[in-house]
C-alpha cells in the first residue's frame, strides 16, 4: 500500500442496547490481508478487548473472512467482536444484508439479523469436570467454586449466587499462573445465568461481555436448568445482554449492538 492510504475504521459496542454498555470492539475492512504484525499493531493501537480483521471473500458479498486480535494474541474465536463486524456489514456496508457467513479459524460462523438483534452461530464447547481445583484460581478469585470445568481455553467456575459473582475482586496475578482463562458464573436473580471473564493471560484482565464463553455458558446451564432457551448477562461495569440457546454441537447467541465510532485508519 502506499503512504498514507486509509481503510474504515468502525467502533462498535457489542451486546448492547445503548452507547458505552456491552463490549466495545474495532472493526476494521481490507480489500486484501496485511501482514500480521501490522494487525497486531493495530490491535495493540486501539487497547480494546478485541480488533476484528474483515476482507471479503468472493464477489456476492455474502462471505467474508475474519480474523480477531487482542492487544497482544490472535485468538480463534470472539463473540463480540464477529457480533459487532456482523454489525457494520448489516448497517455501514449493505443495509439489505440480513445473513453473513464469516470464514474463521473456527470453521464458518453463520450470523443473521434478526430485526434489532444479531444472532451468531457458534461452536459448542461444553466444559468437563475438574476434579482438583487448582490453588491459583481459588487465590485468582478468592473463593472456592462449587463445581469446576474445563473447556478449550477457559475454566468454568461455578458459584452459589449473582451476588457472589458480582462481589468478586479478582487477583490478576494468581490467575496468570493458570494455562487457561476463567470464567465465574451463576445462577441469575432476573435471568438464568450470569458471569464475569477473567482472561489476562491474552491481555484482558476482565472482559466486559464474552460471546465465544457462552459456548461453554450455554451448553452447561441448559444442561443444569433443563431448558434450551436461555437469558443471560454478563455482570461486569458495563454489563451486557444475551439470548442463547444450546442446539446440540451449535449454540446460537444473540445480542444488539450500537456504533459509536466511524472513521479512517491512517496506513
Amino acid at each position: 500500500m502506499s503512504e498514507n492510504t486509509t481503510v474504515p475504521l468502525y467502533q462498535v459496542d457489542a451486546f448492547a442496547d445503548q452507547a458505552f454498555r456491552g463490549n466495545p470492539a474495532a472493526v476494521c475492512l481490507y480489500e486484501q490481508w496485511l501482514p500480521d504484525g501490522f494487525m497486531q499493531a493495530v490491535a495493540a493501537e486501539n487497547n480494546l478487548s478485541e480488533t476484528a480483521f474483515v476482507v471479503p471473500q468472493g464477489e456476492d458479498g455474502d462471505d467474508w473472512e475474519l480474523r480477531w486480535f487482542t492487544p497482544l494474541t490472535e485468538v480463534d474465536l470472539c463473540g463480540h467482536a464477529t457480533l459487532a463486524s456482523a454489525y457494520v456489514l448489516f448497517h455501514e456496508v449493505d443495509p439489505d444484508m440480513t445473513e453473513v457467513t464469516f470464514h474463521t479459524k473456527s470453521g464458518p460462523l453463520v450470523v443473521k439479523r434478526d430485526g434489532d438483534w444479531i444472532v451468531l452461530d457458534f461452536p459448542a464447547r461444553p466444559g468437563v469436570a475438574v476434579s482438583q481445583v487448582p490453588e491459583s484460581l481459588v487465590r485468582g478469585v478468592g473463593v472456592a467454586p462449587r463445581a469446576l470445568f474445563e473447556s478449550e481455553h477457559n475454566l468454568l467456575a461455578v458459584l452459589e449466587s449473582e451476588d457472589q459473582v458480582a462481589e468478586l475482586a479478582p487477583d490478576m496475578n494468581a490467575l496468570l499462573e493458570l494455562e487457561h482463562s476463567v470464567i465465574a458464573t451463576a445462577p441469575g436473580d432476573d435471568c438464568d445465568f450470569v458471569s464475569r471473564y477473567f482472561a489476562p493471560r491474552v491481555g484482558v484482565p476482565e472482559d466486559p461481555v464474552t460471546g465465544s464463553a457462552h459456548c461453554t455458558l450455554t451448553p452447561h446451564w441448559a444442561n443444569a436448568l433443563g431448558k434450551s432457551r436461555l437469558d443471560a448477562r454478563q455482570i461486569s461495569n458495563r454489563g451486557g445482554v444475551l439470548r442463547c440457546e444450546a442446539k446440540g454441537a451449535r449454540v446460537e447467541i444473540a445480542g444488539q449492538g450500537v456504533l459509536v465510532i466511524r472513521g479512517e485508519l491512517v496506513i
